[in-house]
């Protein structure tokens, strides 16, 4: 391995996050620095870690860490989605990497993974320390909620508000689970795509539990991720999707809308999941990420 791997925490909005810093063995600090975020539902030790560990090699700085609330992170109940808290959460996490001696702060990254695909692109809209935004596979979670389910997710934002009584009653936060049990021929294709990934060795992990608090419902709901993307411009948006992925719509709608300093990136026959860790579709997601941080993150 060259590079060197640790366990680091950070400061986020009053709660501690749990963190992984990447940073390579070879080259002159202070480095360029990308911050990776995982997917919804997802931890550090999944997706993030798969990209850190090949982007480092190329010369970066890699920060990977949980989300408040979410796997090693402080914050309770366990497995809120808050949207808002999200965002911060990245904001936190480029103030940590300008306050390390192996960083330039003036060259600072962020890349999103599914979920965070989203959260990423709508930080860096006010946030101008991130010179460079990506997102891989990079899904706006209300909307593909709302979309595969509009009474359903209806019903959970209606009965948020009664999951927030109960929570001050003293009652344990009601859960969604977002994938079930098993999967058969009868299964949608997206669903048995995830349930692949989370629930089998390929991809899950102790603390990504599969699940958020319903009254995450109620935050989702008032959040759009990319409805003012085109205020990262004229910094670089790059949005990398599967050409068979369900979620391919939100990226092609961000570079869109954002105008003409983003970049579409459609890998060839990957599906959203693929994206996470399968190669050939990583190797080529990961090529397209080191050209173009390397670009926008020079000294």
């Amino acid at each position: 391995m060259s590079f060197q791997q640790t366990d680091v925490r950070f400061p986020s909005d009053g709660l501690m996050l749990a963190a992984q810093a990447y940073v390579p063995a070879t080259g002159e600090a202070p480095f360029p620095a990308i911050v990776i975020g995982h997917q919804t539902t997802g931890v550090k030790e999944q997706s993030p870690a798969v990209y850190a560990s090949r982007l480092v090699e190329q010369g970066f700085v890699c920060l990977t860490f949980d989300a408040a609330y979410q796997g090693a992170s402080e914050g309770e109940p366990r497995g809120l989605e808050n949207p808002f808290q999200r965002a911060d959460d990245f904001r936190n996490a480029v103030s940590y990497l300008a306050t390390r001696d192996d960083v330039d702060p003036e060259r600072i990254g962020a890349l999103g993974i599914c979920g965070s695909g989203a959260y990423v692109p709508y930080a860096a809209q006010t946030d101008h320390r991130m010179k460079a935004v990506a997102g891989v596979s990079g899904t706006d979670v209300p909307s593909f909620f709302r979309d595969a389910d509009p009474k359903a997710w209806h019903e959970q934002v209606v009965e948020s508000g009664n999951a927030r009584t109960e929570e001050a009653q003293g009652k344990p936060a009601r859960m969604v689970p977002v994938l079930p049990d098993s999967v058969d021929e009868n299964t949608p294709a997206p669903t048995a795509e995830f349930f692949d990934y989370y629930k089998t060795p390929r991809g899950q992990h102790p603390n990504s539990i599969g699940a958020y608090v319903l009254r995450s419902a109620d935050m989702l709901d008032q959040f759009d991720s990319f409805a003012d993307v085109a205020k990262i411009a004229p910094r670089p948006l790059m949005m990398i999707a599967g050409t068979e992925a369900v979620t391919r719509g939100f990226s092609e709608k961000a570079i869109a809308d954002v105008g003409e300093t983003g970049q579409l990136v459609l890998i060839d026959g990957a599906t959203h999941v693929d994206l996470y860790d399968r190669d050939p579709y990583v190797a080529q997601a990961v090529e397209e990420l080191t050209s173009f941080f390397r670009k926008h993150l020079a000294a």
